[in-house]
């Protein structure tokens, strides 16, 4: 990931670019002015994301979109409030405060949905990948599953194949972007049809675990962070997922697969036809233009579809 400046990605909203209504309400919630506001720098979506800091001297990680100039990103915060509300106790995330502006199924209600989670010190993992937070970021993974099979009743995630329904079409528009592998672009379309079946299951899963969604806090222990659009599927979605970064950064992902419990005994085919899918989503969302807000998502986007690309060839034979 040599092209993008880990950990300054965004383009968010500043504390003094919220409206005044929005920042009394936040120091209402908090019980003290604020007095100081460092921006999250890290992901790839501009709401606000800053942890404050109150004239009392207590922190604050909150969250606010705007459903008129953000409503993707203020929907997505009131499904990330929804989640976080349901997780069950020892689930490794941050804890849910309070949310202002979406009820209790993440629908906004309000013109501007504000959640506050809880505060916890901590960092994005080193890059390249250290191996020692790769397996505390595995063993996270494998305490959610855990706690989280089967998926909590409210508020409902969508299953993996309704989330994923279209996807398999998109190889159509990226088979231009894979010169000399024409030979094996159907056989990965038909790994990605397949994902559906292979990747059904009753947990709940995660599904947009990135380095910038993952906190490494000072003990080593890792927590997971985000959970704006999680989906009911097999517990080893996340794993498979999470080892993308490392895969890419030159990490033996394959060898992890094997040792780790959620994956050591999971069907090849099912791991390849996941890796198919991503690729071909990947790659076909990293060559539409690039968001004025989010002006490195498409790099990411080519880089994750060329790191699944190249893991399943290599997986398959076909380099």
């Amino acid at each position: 990931m040599s092209s993008l400046p880990t950990g300054r990605t965004a383009r968010r909203l500043e504390w003094v670019h919220l409206p005044p209504h929005v920042r009394a309400l936040v120091e209402a919630r908090l019980g003290s002015p604020v007095v100081g506001a460092r921006t999250r720098t890290a992901g790839y979506t501009p709401e606000f994301s800053s942890v404050l800091t109150t004239a009392a001297g207590t922190r604050h990680d909150v969250h606010a979109a705007s459903v008129t100039a953000q409503r993707a990103f203020a929907g997505a915060l009131g499904g990330r409030a929804a989640t976080l509300a349901t997780l069950p106790a020892g689930v490794p995330a941050p804890r849910l405060r309070w949310v202002d502006g979406a009820d209790a199924t993440g629908r906004p209600t309000a013109e501007w949905v504000v959640l506050e989670t809880e505060h916890h010190e901590g960092r994005m993992p080193l890059r390249p990948w250290d191996l020692r937070e790769v397996g505390s970021a595995l063993d996270s993974l494998e305490r959610a599953a855990a706690l989280l099979t089967p998926a909590p009743s409210a508020p409902a995630a969508p299953g993996i194949g309704d989330e994923i329904a279209g996807w398999p079409e998109l190889w159509d528009d990226v088979r231009v972007l894979l010169p000399g592998m024409a030979e094996h672009l159907d056989e990965a379309v038909d790994l990605a049809a397949s994902c559906a079946e292979a990747t059904t299951g009753d947990t709940l899963v995660h599904f947009d675990l990135r380095d910038d969604q993952i906190l490494v806090r000072p003990d080593g222990t890792v927590l997971l962070a985000g959970w704006d659009c999680p989906v009911r599927g097999a517990a080893w979605i996340d794993t498979v997922l999470a080892l993308l970064g490392p895969r890419g950064d030159g990490h033996d992902a394959d060898a992890l697969l094997a040792t780790r419990p959620l994956t050591r005994e999971v069907p090849v085919a099912h791991v390849d036809a996941l890796l198919a899918l991503v690729a071909g989503w990947s790659l076909r969302q990293s060559g539409l233009p690039a968001p004025t807000a989010s002006p490195y998502l498409r790099d990411l986007q080519r880089w994750q579809g060329e790191v699944a690309w190249t893991w399943l060839a290599q997986r398959r034979g076909w380099i």
